[in-house]
């Protein structure tokens, strides 16, 4: 009996054993917590493994029925130290800019500046130039209103008074495409999806090119029109203002867009008395043309008078022309700043056109796709295992894995141009604008405020962030999170988490 009840005990034993031991087996199948957005905070216990942590992050209800790749690496050793579906191609969002960003690195330079051109056909015979002039966009993503005004105080200090011939823009530096393959039609009028042109214009220092801010305030009393107004100033855009101003208890129900192959901007709904201004940066219609009406305007407030008879056009320089004015940007390692920071699709989508124009003559998607995929493999990322459609991320059809960037993340720090490629990326929790970027309002804990450094990315049903960080014993990583084909969101937390648990990290 004794033995028998030894057994008894024994066996009980063993079985207590195996139930305490099930929630460690099962748990990728069965997390312990429900990991909603509420409850996504990692576990505190440091005999939990990262790899633990992250996959009851993974397990979160809102990633069911999507696909999300996650890649962790050692940055100085290359080596793997998590991964998810690290080798699954996902849609990257604005995670394509991590490589369009070290491809234009690599071929065009830190210190490469783009150029814009004042140039004329004619003579100058005292205070009158007899000819045509020609403002020659290269490709500028910085180029602002005070440019063009500068363009015509030099006009007025060469001793211009009035320029008999007419003015032309000239845009041939990239081709007419000027709306990448994939972009959506209800995107064109928004400044995410703004044409691009070798000649174009950005209404502020975010450098959003090809846009003008529209700002609506209210009128005086309820029943006024509001009024309407426009920066850059121009003629090019027509402001057709359906709003109406209401009483100071009404709702603000202001809506700001263009019709599709127009400027025609249709400003609609109500705005209070006594409220504050609606913005809105819209997308113009040949940007080429939104410049020259602005240079114009700066030439006629120098007191310059064009005498020309076909008005505004656009048209390609002759080689005989002769430069009056110049104009460089800012080197591009300092474009990379509102480009990187601030997630700047129309400069991406021009690098990637300059990339082409300046290794095979050719401005055009086509062309600098082409060098970007020959630029990376130099990079370590091989042919046929990324799908490139435009260089922003807004396509659907880019494809790539999370393991492809982590890798060229890696392979970044051994290139000259890694310190700008650095610099440029958002800093999480940094409130300056263009210090925290698109991170300025995440990522605030101890661990990671001005510890990760991360490239966001975020189009329908897609959210990515890729980057670097340092764990709390000084191990430095790069991560890839790529969360695709979600329906509920956000999941920015999610992202937020995971980046958090791997600089809490005991490696």
């Amino acid at each position: 009996m004794l033995n028998k009840r030894n057994g008894k005990q024994l066996l009980l034993f063993a079985l207590l054993v195996a139930v305490a031991y099930l929630p460690i087996a099962y748990e990728q199948t069965f997390p312990t917590i429900a990991a909603s957005a509420a409850l996504i905070t990692p576990p505190a216990n440091a005999s939990v493994t990262l790899a633990k942590k992250l996959n009851v992050l993974l397990a979160d209800p809102k990633l069911q029925g999507g696909i999300t790749g996650v890649s962790v690496k050692n940055a100085e050793t290359g080596e793997s130290v998590y991964s998810h579906m690290s080798d699954i191609r996902l849609r990257p969002a604005s995670n394509m800019k991590l490589l369009t960003g070290a491809a234009a690195l690599e071929v065009l330079g830190p210190d490469y500046r783009f150029e814009t051109v004042v140039a004329t056909t004619g003579k100058q015979k005292g205070p009158v130039l007899q000819g045509d002039v020609y403002l020659v966009g290269k490709g500028d993503p910085t180029l602002l209103q005070s440019d063009l005004v500068k363009f015509a105080e030099q006009l007025k200090q060469q001793g211009i008074k009035t320029i008999q011939g007419d003015l032309f823009a000239d845009d041939s530096w990239y081709d007419d495409d000027r709306y990448s393959q994939d972009l959506n039609w209800s995107d064109e009028f928004n400044y995410v999806g703004a044409q691009v042109s070798a000649l174009t214009l950005s209404p502020n220092e975010d450098y959003d090119t090809g846009t003008v801010i529209v700002e609506v305030k209210p009128g005086a009393k309820a029943g006024e029109l509001p009024d309407v107004s426009l920066t850059p100033a121009t003629k090019t855009s027509v402001i057709v203002n359906k709003a109406t101003t209401v009483g100071r208890e009404g709702k603000k129900t202001i809506s700001i867009h263009r019709e599709h192959g127009t400027n025609r901007i249709i400003v609609e709904g109500s705005i209070p008395v006594g409220a504050s201004s609606s913005r809105s940066w819209t997308a113009v219609w040949q940007p080429s043309e939104l410049v020259l009406d602005v240079f114009q305007n700066a030439l006629k407030k120098e007191g310059i008078r064009v005498n020309g008879k076909k008005g505004l056009q656009r048209a390609v320089t002759p080689k005989s022309a002769k430069t009056l004015a110049i104009k460089k940007s800012m080197p591009l390692n300092e474009i990379f700043i509102p480009f990187m920071k601030l997630s700047n699709n129309g400069h991406a989508e021009m690098l990637v056109k300059e990339m082409g124009r300046v290794e095979k003559g050719e401005g055009s998607w086509n062309a600098g796709l082409a060098v970007m995929s020959e630029t990376l493999e130099g990079l370590g990322i091989e042919k046929g295992t990324v799908l490139l459609r435009d260089g922003s991320g807004m396509s659907h059809k880019n494809l790539m894995s999370s393991e492809t960037l982590t890798s060229l993340l890696v392979q970044a720090q051994e290139e000259s141009w890694y310190p700008a490629f650095r610099e440029s990326l958002p800093l999480a929790g940094e409130a300056e604008r263009m210090v925290g970027g698109t991170l300025r309002n995440r990522l605030e804990g101890e661990s990671t405020k001005g510890n990760v450094a991360a490239k966001t990315g975020s189009i329908t049903g897609v959210s990515t962030l890729s980057g670097y960080v340092t764990t709390k014993k000084g191990t430095p990583l790069v991560f890839s999170i790529m969360i695709n084909n979600y329906i509920n969101g956000p999941v920015t937390q999610i992202e937020d988490a995971i980046a958090s648990a791997i600089a809490e990290s005991d490696l």
